[in-house]
């Protein structure tokens, strides 16, 4: 089956719905962030949380079933980008990240329009650079990081320091961030100088 009718014949399997209901949850999210009280933060989090179980969910059924296809590998990413990064604007917006915290956002930021940037740039050399598994880790650590951060203060009054925990596992997040971010700067540009010998 050719990559253009496998998006077709699997744009609405159950795996890329999955991935679409990861997308739409986005906006409902940073809402329930935006109400700033105890009940919106526990709303948000149990959206949030169905919303990155799903990043599991749909790619192992999309693996088992054999419904992959070049949509779902495009989306896949994508829901996991706009998830991740929306939440930490609209933390920026709340004053949930300030200080020293705020910079490990910039940094998560910056890393994934660069890489995303590298990519486009390196489709049209027709390059490809492989997801590795320390890029998956962070993107498991960004999740986590994220959920700890979504509980907040609602987190804070059932266990104590939930908040503090998120912005240590911000900056682990982080750093794996900026190493697999150089990763994929030093292979694409490898490339780059490769392709022009």
């Amino acid at each position: 089956m050719s990559s253009i009718h496998a998006s077709r014949a699997y744009a609405w399997s159950l795996p890329n719905l999955l991935t679409y209901a990861r997308i739409a949850a986005v906006p409902v999210v940073v809402a329930c962030l935006l109400g700033e009280t105890h009940g919106w933060r526990w709303l948000a989090l149990g959206l949030y949380i169905a919303a990155a179980v799903t990043d599991y969910v749909d790619g192992y059924l999309a693996r088992a079933w054999g419904q992959q296809s070049p949509l779902g590998r495009m989306l896949d990413p994508i829901a996991d980008k706009l998830l991740v990064s929306s939440c930490l604007l609209a933390f920026a917006a709340t004053g949930t990240l300030t200080g020293i915290s705020f910079w490990a956002a910039v940094v998560i930021l910056c890393r994934e329009i660069l890489v995303s940037g590298l990519r486009e740039f390196l489709a049209e050399l027709r390059v490809g650079v492989p997801v590795t598994k320390l890029a998956k880790w962070k993107t498991v650590a960004q999740l986590v990081a994220v959920g700890f951060l979504v509980a907040g203060p609602a987190g804070d009054a059932v266990i104590p320091h939930v908040s503090d925990a998120g912005h240590i596992l911000l900056w682990v997040s982080a750093v794996l961030t900026l190493y697999t971010g150089y990763d994929y700067f030093r292979a694409g540009l490898k490339s780059v100088f490769e392709d022009g010998k």
